[in-house]
């Protein structure tokens, strides 16, 4: 039997859609991918974030942030932001900077390997790092100084704050022992209101520990804060400045330096990093209430 071209497009169209395509096989699923680098600029400088890890811990986080409210209280103001109160992501996130004339890392992250992984996702090598600053002397910072028994970034000169280097110097503490105190000698030594460079002035946050350091990012009109750990979760932290966290080495010191420090930022509407929020870990200071609430950045670093 012969049809004609119309009969037949009229017999395929009256067909099922499925039935008048050919089968495909279906895409196979991806794991979950975050980004691990965001650039912008900030005057004349250049700031990266760089993820370096991200941990999901599946244990009760209320053993480490929030530890003197009530489990009501804490299940409340999870919920009010969104969040699970029975697991939590948490994330380490360096911060590189280019004046024009160095090469600033602010942090090492975990773990030499680490570190230099998403220096290399970023653009630069190890070598291209020619001052490192360390916030505070916490593993989570400090992991990163050295990679097999040598300097990671082996041509950098150091800075951290006097009185942090001194309290961990007086303890026996291993990774004190194993990562910093053999780049002393390459070590400058600030306290609250030095440069580090030109533009990049250390602020003191103590509590976190004995000598936490943030340091404010200047250029021209622009400033920024690398906060560091003066808020480790932007709900259990920086929204209750006072509820505390087991990191905190002096609780009620590290409380006032939040109330101090945010309080600051959300007057002065500078932005800032901090190593353990949501990556990319940049965003802006609320006054809200009693506390402070985080606005993450999206644009505003593109302008």
């Amino acid at each position: 039997m012969n049809l004609s071209r119309r009969a037949a497009l009229g017999a395929t169209a009256a067909l099922p859609f499925t039935a008048a395509l050919p089968a495909l096989a279906a895409a196979p699923k991806k794991d979950a991918m975050i980004q691990n680098v965001r650039r912008f600029g900030l005057g004349d400088l250049e700031v990266t974030t760089l993820l370096a890890n991200t941990v999901t811990n599946p244990n009760d986080p209320q053993t480490i942030f929030g530890m003197n409210v009530d489990a009501q209280t804490f299940l409340a103001a999870s919920e009010a932001a969104f969040i699970p109160s029975d697991v939590n992501q948490f994330f380490f996130t360096p911060t590189l900077v280019n004046t024009g004339d160095n090469l600033v890392l602010f942090d090492t992250g975990q773990s030499g390997d680490g570190i230099a992984k998403v220096i290399e996702e970023a653009g630069y090598a190890t070598g291209d790092v020619d001052t490192v600053i360390i916030t505070h002397m916490h593993g989570d910072h400090i992991g990163g100084l050295m990679r097999d028994g040598s300097p990671t970034f082996e041509n950098a000169s150091y800075v951290t704050g006097q009185a942090e280097y001194d309290a961990w110097a007086a303890q026996d503490n291993d990774g004190f022992k194993s990562n910093v105190a053999p780049l002393a000698d390459r070590m400058t030594f600030l306290a609250d209101g030095q440069d580090a460079l030109p533009g990049i002035t250390a602020m003191a946050a103590f509590g976190h520990t004995p000598g936490h350091m943030t340091y404010r990012l200047s250029s021209g009109d622009k400033s920024l804060l690398v906060a560091a750990d003066l808020a480790n979760h932007y709900v259990w932290s920086l929204a209750n400045p006072d509820w505390e966290v087991r990191f905190d080495m002096d609780k009620a010191a590290a409380a006032a330096s939040r109330r101090k420090v945010l309080g600051m930022l959300a007057a002065e509407r500078m932005p800032m990093i901090g190593y353990h929020m949501p990556f990319p870990a940049v965003g802006y200071v609320e006054a809200r209430g009693d506390g402070f609430h985080w606005v993450p950045e999206s644009y505003q670093m593109m302008l």
